[in-house]
């Protein structure tokens, strides 16, 4: 049995490659202003998704952990090929929009149900302390596949625009057959019953009962929303330095590439600073690039970025495993979800509001206002885990 659960560990590689390898990604942009859609437009597909992701993230966590892992993740892998395909398809915003839906809906049926697969199967190997040393592995698999993509989406785009998107149904089908080959770990144990009013309940023990587990996820929130926020600044910020699109993509390469390699040394980071060390660094590493990126509006903020990225590798596996050592595994994937939820509702928050900001002064100045803002967030949670833990 330990040995067929061993043999989930490279399944889930494969589907973290699935979701990653974004042949889309560099021009994602330009596809969707070749097809006639303003920057509005663009914002408010992305808004959607948020929204979709935000709605089921909690319920696809808990049906994840009453309903069993694996069928969650099954679910996810072929509502985000189908997305691709309707992308593929389509050519005006109500498609779009309806592949986003669909893509949003795939999304949180795999947010949270991954790292809880993962944790629980180490759990039944009597090798739980290697969480973070797996997870660091699977986000390195994750980021080199998106580093990749970065190219060969861009060779497949001179094919044309659509290219990279029929491609991307193919890569994205990949985690269809790896998901269904998973051993559910917990698949002999007693489930609980459905219901909303349980969900609830372990929002509640999340969020408000546990102290420990509710700064530990909030301070991973605040974290995880400002990375997916640095990320929507990326290509204006680059294209202000009037460089080439094939130069961003280069870069854009070289970011996710830079996540993927430092990840690896995450748990000997975490394992030399100590926890509230590295919460510490955390915190004042990604408001000090955002505050420094936006101060340096030249090749230096490029470097600015580079160093941000550094972070975010360590940041994004050491945050989930702190929340991981502390929660039970009949409710991980829900508690995990809960997690993803408070990134996306903060990211609905200042995305747009930081969006506005952008347009009606500088990119510069709103790139330090976020600094500041998730400089105050996260030391308010760094204060508080500190003080609950001791």
């Amino acid at each position: 049995m330990t040995r067929s659960i061993s043999g989930n560990i490279p399944k889930l590689y494969l589907i973290k490659i699935a979701k990653w390898f974004m042949l889309t990604m560099p021009i994602i942009v330009l596809f969707y202003q070749e097809n006639g859609l303003s920057m509005q437009d663009v914002l408010t597909l992305k808004g959607i998704y948020s929204v979709a992701v935000v709605a089921l993230e909690i319920p696809s966590g808990y049906i994840a952990d009453v309903w069993g892992r694996k069928k969650s993740l099954i679910l996810g892998s072929i509502l985000g090929c189908l997305g691709f395909i309707v992308y593929s398809f389509s050519h005006d915003f109500s498609g779009f929009l309806i592949a986003e839906l669909i893509l949003g809906i795939g999304s949180s049926f795999i947010s949270g149900s991954d790292s809880a697969m993962l944790y629980d199967s180490l759990l039944k190997m009597n090798k739980e302390k290697d969480y973070l040393k797996q997870e660091s592995r699977v986000m390195s698999v994750g980021n080199f596949a998106e580093a990749l993509a970065g190219i060969a989406g861009g060779s497949l785009a001179l094919i044309s625009l659509r290219t990279p998107f029929v491609f991307q149904s193919f890569i994205a089908f990949i985690a269809i057959p790896a998901s269904i080959l998973l051993i559910d770990p917990n698949q002999n144990s007693e489930k609980v019953k459905v219901g909303f009013k349980h969900i609830l309940s372990i929002v509640k023990f999340s969020l408000w009962d546990n102290a420990i587990l509710r700064w530990n996820i909030v301070l991973s929130s605040v974290i995880g929303c400002a990375t997916l926020t640095l990320a929507w600044f990326i290509q204006p910020y680059l294209r202000d330095l009037e460089l080439e699109v094939s130069t961003i993509g280069v870069i854009w390469t070289l970011l996710n590439l830079t996540v993927g390699f430092v990840a690896l040394s995450a748990h000997r980071v975490e394992a030399y600073l100590g926890k509230i060390g590295t919460s510490v660094f955390i915190v004042l590493g990604v408001s000090a690039g955002f505050v420094l990126t936006g101060w340096f509006n030249s090749l230096i903020g490029v470097g600015v970025l580079f160093f941000f990225y550094f972070v975010r590798g360590i940041a994004t596996p050491v945050l989930k495993d702190y929340i991981n050592r502390i929660t039970e595994s009949e409710m991980r994937a829900t508690v995990l979800s809960v997690r993803n939820f408070i990134i996306r509702i903060c990211f609905a928050l200042i995305g747009p509001f930081l969006g506005w900001y952008t347009d009606h002064y500088t990119l510069s100045s709103a790139l330090m206002l976020a600094g500041g803002i998730f400089f105050i967030l996260g030391g308010i949670s760094v204060f508080f885990m500190t003080k609950v833990e001791k």
